[in-house]
């Protein structure tokens, strides 16, 4: 401590002694501020703020996708990669809670159960499963194989073990990197509403709910945004979450490319505006361009001369060479290691019933609007399909939704002033929804005890939705069935009186409840966990539940929470849908009537709703009485009994004379392309499931910088190159990957080419890496 100038230093002896006394009292006081107000951060922080992210790119190849359910549709290359990102909030010396999202189609038991054994191992019980949340974004676009039910895992031909490694793998690094970041800091909430991102698909079911109950909200699906943002005491902002209800169906059932959809779109843009905007400056203002991820490492535009042309004539084809797998190029933001890592999600919510396809649904055959109380076309649901605001364009579609929720999301983290304040706290219980009973309100004011029941699916989920039709004669709002399906029910497994009865309304198609062979066919045991960080609670519900039955859960927990005295009506209460495992749709006991397809995927009964709202009350009551909630059930962990049906990659080959990485498909020669314009090349290329290059790429664009210099400019994680991958017949060993760059406008103009990273696996032997370019061509 330094010493005080010897004209203020204390003399207690002479005759102004009382004086003297009261000054040096004034200095230690004023010492004392001082040297408090060497460490703000510190002392002002009611939090330590930890943000992570990884990638969880899984198998771009050969892997049924998650979402449709359409055995067709394989995954065959990228648009951009997967992640998985988490926050980690503590009370310094109290409680903390991690909260983790998926660029997946869900959340997965198995996965759940993993992740947490493998943090057990590491941290001891510092995480657990009543402080950790997993929750997926819905995307349709991500391979399949990682849940451990029957039902989930029919299509991608059982489960798929590289798809569930890299799940897992990728939380685990998740939480890793936001627990060693860890630091004081802030959090700051908002909301807002978006308007044009969500619409119901479903709303005749809407419209059962009661009336009076509809006219209180002026939406039939939610269009509130509520965003958290989170601030380093040092670093200044580090990431946002937010939790906004539109389903991962932007991306249709006819696309092979391994995408986040909407949410993950938006993410990434978000991730960008910040690397460009927030990171420098703290401050900005996003524009409704088209965000894009780019290297910092390239250089000023080069001036267009006949010398840059000639330049680019002289780089042709590399031609194809093996190379180390560590020599595999790191997506280009893993290697910014200058820069702050801004995290950003775009959680899910109460979506069950909202399509991010705007414009509604449409007959393909005549264009005229379906059916309004089936969504079929002349009978049939096979032709009606919801139309993004990009149609005919998907990739478009999800741009554009993506980027709405970006702006929304931007507008929310710059006026964000509410700060987060109040301790943290958790509670988490499993249940068994399959006989759990339920305390329900009588039509004449009295009280009555009904159970849920054994799970089931109704013939209304074969029908599928607008965003994805189902096939042969199903329809939605079918609450009868018909002769010919129920003898191939019954042929499967036929379901008993009492849960006929339980099910009623419901046409039972699949009794998925009580199908055991060769294991669990859907789940009976279910997670739920109330997270509070402060006036901000996250309900964590694994499964979709629809807009209205979002609300009254929302509604119902509120009230617990506000009735207890340590909250105000100042409150944010979040639905993070999807979260922990997964059991398809719960709708109100009235939409449940009307059997659409939400209805009918509602597995446990017309009353699942209600035993929702009595357990969380449950959970609620407890925590504000800081009372624990005792369990004794466990999910299985049935990872020993998975069966994995789709074959291995045997061999990987080339035609003769052709080396892995040769250019089958060059850039034409001399050539030039202006911003917008696409580039392609296509090369020798071996299965991606050989490798997954996770925190790689397969697919580079690459510029040259100053003299011989190629630099990184874009990778498979850039929304403006897409990385496809094809065989030229199914059994074939020989593969082809393409490279498409559609050259974004804010490009730096320049000589660019396009290299393309592989591994390929010989009949014996071991995995080799290969590497090859383009030719080279101008970006005007």
């Amino acid at each position: 401590m330094m010493e005080p100038p010897s004209s203020s230093r204390c003399q207690l002896h002479g005759s102004g002694s009382a004086m003297i006394r009261r000054r040096c009292l004034f200095l230690l006081l004023l010492l004392l501020a001082l040297q408090s107000c060497r460490s703000p951060a510190l002392a002002a922080s009611p939090y330590l703020v930890g943000m992570g992210s990884y990638d969880i790119t899984g198998p771009a190849a050969d892997v049924n996708m998650m979402g449709y359910a359409s055995a067709e549709q394989i995954a065959a290359g990228i648009h951009f990669r997967l992640k998985a990102r988490a926050f980690i909030v503590a009370e310094p010396g109290g409680k903390r809670a991690v909260f983790v999202n998926l660029d997946a189609c869900m959340a997965s038991q198995l996965v759940t159960v993993k992740v947490l054994e493998r943090l057990k191992a590491r941290y001891g019980d510092l995480y657990n499963e009543n402080n950790v949340a997993i929750s997926g974004i819905h995307t349709h676009a991500g391979p399949g194989g990682y849940l451990q039910y029957v039902v989930y895992i029919v299509t991608s031909l059982g489960f798929v073990r590289q798809s569930f490694d890299v799940i897992v793998n990728g939380i685990e690094q998740t939480i890793v990197e936001a627990h060693n970041n860890l630091r004081p800091g802030k959090i700051y909430v908002n909301k807002g509403d978006l308007l044009d991102a969500g619409v119901n698909r479903s709303p005749s079911a809407y419209l059962n709910n009661p009336a009076e109950e509809r006219s209180k909200y002026p939406y039939n699906v939610d269009k509130e945004m509520t965003l958290i943002k989170f601030v380093d005491d040092e670093l200044g902002p580090v990431g946002s979450f937010n939790w906004f209800a539109t389903h991962g169906t932007s991306m249709s059932r006819t696309n092979s490319l391994i995408s986040g959809d909407n949410k993950g779109a938006a993410a990434r843009f978000m991730e960008d505006w910040a690397e460009e905007n927030v990171i420098p400056n703290q401050a900005a203002h996003a524009s409704s361009g088209n965000p894009r991820r780019v290297s910092a490492l390239i250089s000023e535009p080069n001036e267009m001369t006949d010398d840059l042309v000639r330049s680019a004539s002289s780089y042709k084809a590399s031609g194809g060479r093996q190379i180390s797998g560590s020599n595999v190029t790191r997506r280009i933001r893993s290697t910014q290691q200058n820069k702050p890592n801004f995290v950003s999600a775009f959680c899910q919510s109460n979506c069950g019933d909202v399509s991010p396809n705007v414009l509604g649904a449409f007959c393909i055959d005549t264009g005229l609007p379906c059916d309004f109380n089936h969504s079929t076309c002349n009978g049939k649901n096979e032709l009606c399909y919801g139309r993004g605001p990009g149609y005919p364009d998907e990739f478009e579609s999800t741009r554009i939704i993506g980027n709405r929720q970006f702006l929304k999301a931007v507008n929310l983290f710059n006026s964000a002033s509410e700060e987060i304040q109040g301790k943290v706290d958790y509670r988490h219980t499993y249940l068994d929804f399959s006989q759990l009973k339920v305390n329900v309100p009588t039509s004449t004011g009295g009280q009555q005890v009904v159970e849920t029941c054994p799970a089931a699916m109704g013939f209304a989920f074969a029908a599928g939705t607008t965003d994805g039709p189902g096939a042969f004669d199903f329809k939605q709002g079918d609450a009868k069935g018909n002769a010919f399906w129920r003898l191939v029910r019954d042929a499967i497994r036929p379901p008993g009186p009492e849960q006929v009865k339980c099910q009623a309304p419901k046409p039972i198609l699949l009794d998925t409840g009580e199908m055991k062979v060769p294991y669990d066919w859907a789940p009976a045991i279910l997670p739920i966990q109330i997270i509070r960080i402060g006036q901000l609670v996250i309900l964590c519900v694994p499964g979709e539940f629809t807009t209205m039955a979002g609300r009254r859960l929302r509604d119902a927990v509120k009230d617990v929470l506000t009735n207890s005295g340590q909250f105000d009506n100042n409150i944010h209460v979040v639905l993070a849908g999807l979260t922990n495992t997964y059991s398809q749709y719960i709708t109100t006991y009235e939409e449940y009537q009307v059997q659409r397809y939400e209805g009918a995927s509602t597995l446990y009964g017309p009353h699942t709703l209600s035993a929702y709202i009595q357990e969380f009350q449950r959970l609620a009551t407890a925590m504000v009485s800081n009372k624990e909630v005792p369990t004794n059930l466990q999910p299985p962990d049935l990872l020993n009994r998975q069966i994995e049906l789709l074959p291995g990659v045997i061999v990987d080959k080339t035609p003769s004379g052709v080396t892995f990485g040769d250019v089958s498909s060059d850039v034409p020669a001399n050539s030039t392309f202006r911003k917008g314009s696409t580039v392609n090349a296509t090369f020798y290329s071996a299965c991606p499931r050989n490798d997954l290059l996770t925190d790689g790429t397969f697919a580079l664009v690459e510029k040259l910088d100053g003299g011989s210099d190629w630099v990184p400019a874009y990778d498979d994680d850039d929304w403006s190159l897409r990385f496809k991958w094809s065989r030229p017949s199914r059994l074939s060993p020989n593969s082809f990957a393409t490279l498409e760059w559609t050259v974004p406008e804010d490009a730096p103009p320049g000589v660019y080419r396009l290299r393309h990273f592989g591994a390929s696996k010989p009949l014996i032997g071991s995995i080799k890496y290969f590497t090859g370019t383009s030719s080279a061509f101008v970006v005007r």
